[in-house]
């Protein structure tokens, strides 16, 4: 069961003493929050609930109504939201006296009172404060899902809101959103009120969803890699009009096509799907996407390294032609996109 899962099944009553919420995957982090502000029915004339905000709180403040007794009930629950002081954020909102005020605090909570910290993130696990909270506290972590976890988190999410999805919609759906946990949130709730059968089809998908620039590029780059010029032109021409630069343009193919290196060198050694996501994540110091290396797997498979190097080097030479003024930015991005386009696939 996955962190989300578990604060659904949290109550007023069953709250344990300290809190956590805390996480990387800001998306799924913001769900999290709000889903734990509605398990507690949490609104802001509940005397029931004191809550801090402590980038903009006295702390002092804060730290009274956490040591006070509760005055209209058994006990209460008190708030710290942004509390930044806790993770790996240059971010700190507490002075040396109030940083160990709160230290003091976690060494002898009071009874009656459920702390609950929600602190954006990764937990900074050298601070002493986080091993008294990983010792003491409940902890729920907005961690990046494996795709199995995904998948299967979204369809049951689209079966408690009443979403049927036709053969291969579903993945179609997920790679739309690009593994992006609010996007797959946002995209299946439009779904529900775009339509009311429930029944979802591709058509829905192209109708109901506005594409992103990523995702127009992606099929840029598609109509290239199958030598579609006249498509390729087509859309790069609707993209101008809706007053896309071709700089901007230029430096997502970039990144297509040195990711489509990447995996093609990476495969090549021998390495699965798996620990290509890792290396790359590794290499680039964050998450890869792990759409991002199947579909990659899937596009290079007909392609050779030397063909995605030649591609990538016309990009990035353009990319220099263009801001350093050589010539006309439309006519050298449609010179690279027939240059790339008649490319051998597998240039010796």
């Amino acid at each position: 069961m996955i962190a989300i899962e578990k604060i659904a099944q949290l109550t007023k009553t069953n709250l344990a003493p300290i809190t956590v919420l805390t996480g990387e995957d800001q998306g799924q982090y913001a769900q999290m929050k709000q889903l734990l502000f509605d398990q507690l029915d949490y609104h802001a004339n509940d005397l029931g609930i004191s809550y801090f905000d402590i980038s903009t709180a006295n702390y002092q403040d804060a730290q009274m109504e956490l040591e006070s007794l509760p005055f209209f009930a058994e006990d209460k629950i008190v708030i710290f939201d942004y509390f930044l002081d806790i993770t790996t954020k240059k971010k700190s909102y507490l002075d040396t006296k109030a940083y160990k005020q709160f230290e003091n605090y976690l060494e002898n909570p009071i009874e009656a009172t459920k702390l609950i910290i929600l602190a954006p993130g990764k937990l900074d696990s050298k601070k002493r404060v986080v091993k008294l909270l990983k010792r003491d506290a409940t902890i729920f972590e907005a961690t990046f899902l494996k795709e199995r976890e995904f998948k299967t988190y979204f369809q049951k999410y689209a079966h408690q809101i009443g979403l049927i999805f036709e053969a291969g919609v579903f993945e179609e759906l997920v790679v739309r959103s690009n593994f992006q946990f609010d996007d797959m949130m946002k995209n299946l709730l439009f779904l529900q009120s775009y339509q009311t059968n429930g029944r979802i089809s591709h058509q829905d998908i192209v109708e109901a969803l506005p594409k992103t620039l990523k995702d127009n590029i992606f099929d840029l780059t598609q109509f290239i890699i199958k030598k579609q010029i006249d498509e390729a032109r087509f859309l790069v021409h609707d993209l101008i009009l809706q007053r896309e630069d071709e700089v901007k343009l230029l430096a997502i193919m970039i990144s297509q096509f040195r990711t489509m290196l990447q995996v093609k060198l990476l495969a090549n050694e021998g390495l699965d799907e798996r620990h290509i996501s890792e290396e790359l994540s590794g290499y680039l110091g964050r998450r890869v996407n792990p759409y991002q290396v199947k579909y990659a797997l899937r596009d290079t498979r007909t392609l050779s390294v030397d063909y995605l190097k030649q591609a990538l080097y016309y990009l990035i030479d353009t990319d220099y032609q263009i801001k350093s003024g050589q010539y006309e930015k439309d006519y050298l991005f449609d010179l690279a996109l027939l240059k790339i386009t008649n490319l051998d696939k597998q240039i010796s």
